[in-house]
């Protein structure tokens, strides 16, 4: 049928070129000349077939213009109406069959369950790389994908590294190429914003567990991420050659803790140090790898003898489990009827989408064994750009939702999810959504309304680039010289189209920082600015009292990482430390004063008296002046400086220079001098009165609490609680589910300090924790002491 349409279009096409003389001229002038260039590898026949299907592709933008127009027009209107389906009916044949063939996939798991080994494997079978280099390989050259020194050294991913390569997948004895964009990324907790971005933009993911461990607290994370965003996953089991591997832990796993039905489609054939292959359950055939890298892939009609009930019994529970989540599998289980291969797939692909359902595909990265089975059905089962619902905003109708349709023909809608600073400037990552994206095209920024010039686009492979003229609908693509930031989203202009922001978790930790050579400070603004604007979750901000710079971040590891970044890209040196603590001064007890201020240096004077009393307000949050003169022995103007003294001693109090809270001075009585007094003469009489009463007045240092909600599984609930204990918290509440639990308390700021790390710890990672300030207490009066002293000492050095 598709072939039919397809023969239909071309020889449409061929009548409108031939029709209209000038229609060519529609073919930008950029395109055909890439076109007409040779590739590396490339022969003269395959640049003439790209010409004309270039050719092709612009009558047939004409030809379907009406189509997608109208489908534009329903999309806006009303997208509850317009189905995924009807988009896809309605698409340019000859754009259907190119987005068909294009798959955008993440590869997201718990650390080191092997995601940047099992990217390395599928670069190399594509063909992008030539030899294969491990993590922490003993050739010192380290894996693709991470392209970093840092990572190289580490052993880990710091940033999701984008690339693209084809893979060859034999359909029905027929080979069909499949465009796949890729993106590796990291699996630490403090570079979720990394995962949480890559997902944001992607069509489907593959999601990578360790044969031994099983869903670990990472991969729970993941798995939230993911649907939050509606990514449709394969679950692939990595490390089958590893000791103690068992996959059949892992499926049943994934059906439990993260509730969507899974099964898998292969059984592996031995296991440990005896892994050889797989068993295909959908056509019941053996797989194995063999050359020297696992390149080769041998497949074999018959399963081994051992193995053959052991694959029927699991072939069986494949189909049941699709029969639950699919109907048209459902029906043919009810009626007793054997599905053939191509239904089996068919159901998998549609559950898949839909969300309902994940397979489950096993081998070994490092062994090189069932990658390629992986990528085939990377092609077979995850969604292509057309097949996923894509919402944006319309700023020009109160924010109203519109679907996006991804047909190249329409207007331009992008969106940059990432930033990098590369040798060349800044390098913006875009997802293309809808339309095209043209070198030399000028789009406007939605969030600025700044039009800018696209002066190159480039496709990544890890820190490598490829240029292009263009990118069409469903692609990831990077560009120079754009000045955006991450998250923005981009038109034509025509459109008043917005993209929803992703989701930023809240900073947990944060450090005091400065240059240790004043020099530095240039370069070490310059850092902060580029690594707050490439990471949503690196936070920057000046302390108003202590006048510290302070950094915050996801944890001590992602800090740690920037502050070497810092070191080894901008040379800058720095001192981090504990943030200081907003502490508060308040007084407990009433004092009177009665003060003269009295001063002659010949010629005018200074002189000002004030009697009153200093005493605790009712509530924390406020100080209050209050004057109760009677008689008008201080004129109003003396009594206004009054006030701004007492402002003025509120700001830094005379226990710790910290601001003052919760205190009342009523002046009712004073003094004044025909000549010598002063506004001035009023205001320093008010603070020298109110450091006097204040230090009488059994002073108190108030510190922050936090409100801190803790989750973690029901296993560590005893850890947890050990943990707050120490830390002298009050707990308000705690909720028991039926995995995890939730514990609600009040924490002091400065016992918080190192938390994250040791919550880590006792929870074996996959405890989180949230803070956000409650309310100013009485600190212990051993803390009170100590911070005392320390201020005391430090204003003896001062002087």
């Amino acid at each position: 049928m598709r072939t039919q349409s397809l023969l239909r279009a071309h020889s449409l096409a061929g009548g409108c070129l031939r029709s209209g003389a000038r229609s060519t001229s529609r073919v930008p002038r950029c395109a055909f000349s890439s076109a007409v260039l040779p590739r590396a590898g490339q022969s003269n026949g395959a640049v003439f077939g790209s010409w004309m299907s270039e050719k092709t592709s612009a009558a047939q933008r004409r030809w379907q213009s009406g189509t997608a127009a109208a489908v534009m027009k329903q999309a806006a209107a009303d997208p509850s109406t317009l189905t995924q389906e009807t988009i896809v009916e309605n698409l340019d044949p000859v754009e259907a069959a190119r987005l068909s063939k294009v798959r955008n996939i993440g590869i997201a798991a718990h650390i080191d369950s092997g995601k940047t080994t099992c990217s390395e494997r599928v670069l190399y079978y594509t063909g992008r790389i030539n030899s294969i280099h491990e993590v922490r390989g003993k050739d010192a050259v380290g894996a693709k994908m991470d392209s970093m020194d840092l990572e190289r050294e580490k052993g880990i991913t710091i940033q999701s590294a984008a690339t693209f390569c084809d893979w060859t997948k034999n359909e029905n004895g027929k080979d069909e190429k499949y465009h796949i964009n890729l993106i590796d990324t990291p699996g630490h907790i403090d570079f979720t914003i990394e995962v949480e971005r890559a997902l944001r933009v992607l069509d489907g993911a593959v999601m990578i567990l360790c044969a031994v461990s099983g869903v670990q607290s990472q991969t729970i994370t993941v798995d939230r991420q993911m649907r939050r965003y509606n990514i449709p996953r394969i679950s692939f089991v990595n490390k089958m050659d590893r000791m103690g591997a068992n996959p059949w832990k892992a499926v049943e796993q994934i059906n439990q803790k993260l509730r969507i039905p899974a099964a898998a489609l292969q059984v592996p054939i031995g296991r440990e140090d005896n892994f050889q292959g797989v068993v295909d359950l959908i056509h019941m055939r053996s797989i194995y790898n063999e050359g020297q890298k696992g390149e080769v892939v041998v497949v074999k009609d018959e399963v081994p003898a051992d193995l053959v009930e052991f694959a029927k019994e699991k072939r069986q529970k494949l189909i049941e489990t699709l029969a639950d989540v699919d109907d048209e599998m459902a029906e043919l289980f009810l009626d007793e009827q054997e599905p053939t291969p191509e239904q089996i797939k068919a159901a998998i692909r549609r559950a898949t989408i839909a969300l309902k359902f994940s397979p489950v595909m096993m081998g070994s990265a490092l062994a090189d064994k069932s990658v390629q089975p992986m990528l085939d059905g990377v092609c077979d089962y995850l969604p292509n750009p057309a097949e996923v619902e894509n919402m944006a905003l319309d700023m020009k109708r109160k924010e109203a939702p519109v679907k996006l349709v991804s047909y190249s023909s329409l207007p331009f809608v992008g969106l940059a999810f990432k930033l990098e600073e590369s040798n060349f400037g800044q390098l913006t990552y875009i997802r293309v959504y809808q339309g095209t994206l043209r070198k030399g095209m000028n789009v406007f920024n939605a969030r600025s309304d700044k039009k800018v010039k696209i002066p190159k686009i480039v496709r990544m492979h890890s820190d490598e680039m490829e240029e292009v003229q263009e990118i069409n609908a469903g692609e990831i693509c990077a560009v120079f010289g754009v000045d955006c930031a991450s998250g923005d989203t981009f038109t034509d202009g025509s459109l008043g189209y917005t993209m929803s922001s992703m989701f930023v978790p809240e900073p947990v930790i944060s450090l005091s920082i400065k240059p240790k050579n004043t020099k530095d400070t240039a370069n070490f603004s310059k850092a902060m600015n580029r690594f707050q604007r490439e990471d949503p979750t690196f936070r920057v901000h000046v302390d108003a009292e202590s006048q510290e710079t302070v950094i915050s971040g996801m944890g001590e590891l992602h800090l740690d990482i920037y502050v070497e970044r810092m070191r080894r890209e901008y040379r800058v040196d720095c001192e981090t430390g504990q943030p200081q603590v907003a502490y508060r001064e308040t007084i407990t007890k009433r004092v009177n004063f009665d003060h003269t201020l009295k001063k002659q240096t010949g010629g005018s004077g200074d002189f000002a008296r004030v009697v009153g009393w200093l005493e605790p307000s009712e509530s924390l949050s406020e100080n209050k002046f209050e004057e109760q003169i009677t008689g008008g022995t201080i004129s109003e103007k003396f009594l206004y400086a009054c006030e701004k003294g007492f402002n003025a001693s509120c700001e830094k109090g005379p226990l710790l220079g910290h601001r003052v809270l919760g205190t009342s001075m009523v002046i009712n009585d004073g003094a004044t001098h025909a000549v010598d007094s002063s506004e001035m003469a009023f205001k320093n009489a008010t603070q020298q009165a109110f450091r006097k009463s204040f230090i009488q007045g059994a002073p108190q240092v108030l510190e922050p609490l936090m409100k801190t909600t803790i989750t973690a599984p029901n296993e560590f609930q005893g850890n947890v609680v050990g943990l707050l204990n120490k830390r002298n918290a009050v707990i308000n509440d705690t909720e028991i589910g039926p995995e995890d639990f939730t514990v609600y308390a009040d924490c002091s700021l400065n016992s918080m300090f190192g938390f994250s790390s040791q919550l880590r710890a006792s929870t074996q990672g996959k405890g989180e924790f949230s803070m956000e300030f409650s309310h100013y207490s009485p600190a212990p009066p051993q803390l009170q002491k100590e911070l005392v002293a320390k201020y005391e000492k430090e204003q003896k050095d001062r002087n």
